[in-house]
């Protein structure tokens, strides 16, 4: 990655979320030029980056995972797009799997996308099912959100906006912060002409119940922030009720309690955290942006059995 990041003006430098593993000791051994920013515990990925960028003046953050590769030329692309767009907030490059060299990766592809229920996806990737990279999804455009393994985004807007939810933890806070930019005005973008590889699932694997937990209850807080009070009550108090209801009941069915006390968790927890925002009358954000695809994605994949980006009925983006 330093190898591959010496452009003039550019810095690298490494936040250290308390680890406990001897990573900062190799990295002063081997790269003493490298900034360290050590923070006092472990604040998850939200609140982690929140607090290291403090002490970060810049005019755009690179985001960017430790597990993920970059590539020769990965930078500039995005530094362009960034400063050639009008009314840009953030961009991502193309992200491929690390272990398929050939594929895209399940966190961020070739740009994120909502349905109108708040289920996400991505041109590239629906559910589990990743795409071949064949140059099918290589134009730049607009996009609903980008990957925070790996994304740049202005500087300014992200402290102007609060940067990430400390609620969320880990799991969907740039997916909220990309929202909450697109309601104030903002556009978020994606570049093919940029390219890394990214391991995915190296804190917490697919399966993992407590990803499960945090997906399902930081997509609820999600929407309960950014939706109009009355999508917000159609969305969260009726469909997406029975919508999770269904994934939970079709685990137990598959004699896998663990996504159904997950999701139940999840439920729980969001009433509770709900409450710690503005009271939902006094805060009334406007429709569905851009780039929300205005059918149901889930249908579209399990019913429609469309398994591919480009099959869906009306995408947000061709």
């Amino acid at each position: 990655m330093i190898a591959y990041s010496q452009l003039p003006g550019v810095d690298v430098i490494v936040a250290d979320n308390a680890s406990t593993d001897d990573s900062v000791s190799y990295l002063q051994a081997h790269h003493p030029h490298i900034r360290i920013i050590r923070l006092d515990m472990n604040y998850g990925f939200a609140e982690g980056y929140n607090q290291a960028l403090l002490h970060v003046d810049a005019d755009y953050y690179v985001l960017l995972n430790s597990d993920v590769e970059v590539t020769e030329g990965w930078l500039q692309p995005m530094h362009d797009l960034m400063r050639q767009k009008q009314n840009i907030a953030a961009c991502m490059p193309k992200i491929r799997a690390a272990n398929d060299r050939t594929s895209f990766e399940y966190a961020g592809a070739a740009g994120g996308f909502m349905d109108k229920y708040g289920y996400i996806f991505c041109r590239g990737r629906l559910f589990h099912t990743v795409e071949k990279d064949t140059g099918q999804y290589d134009s730049e455009t607009e996009i609903f959100w980008a990957t925070g393994a790996c994304c740049m985004i202005n500087a300014q807007l992200f402290h102007k906006m609060g940067g990430f939810d400390i609620h969320f933890f880990a799991h969907m806070e740039e997916i909220d912060l990309c929202w909450r930019l697109k309601n104030a005005g903002y556009t978020i973008w994606y570049t093919p002409h940029s390219v890394v590889y990214h391991v995915g699932g190296g804190t917490l694997p697919q399966s993992s119940p407590k990803k499960t937990f945090l997906n399902y209850r930081n997509n609820l807080l999600m929407m309960y922030k950014n939706l109009t009070p009355k999508k917000r009550r159609k969305l969260i108090l009726n469909l997406r009720m029975i919508l999770d209801g269904i994934s939970a009941v079709h685990s137990l069915l598959k004699r896998d309690i663990s996504v159904l006390v997950a999701v139940w968790k999840a439920h729980i927890n969001y009433r509770k955290i709900r409450n710690l925002y503005l009271p939902p009358e006094t805060e009334v954000p406007p429709a569905y942006p851009s780039c929300v695809y205005q059918r149901s994605v889930v249908y579209q994949y399990f019913v429609k059995r469309r398994k591919k980006y480009k099959e869906l009925i009306h995408p947000p983006v061709t």
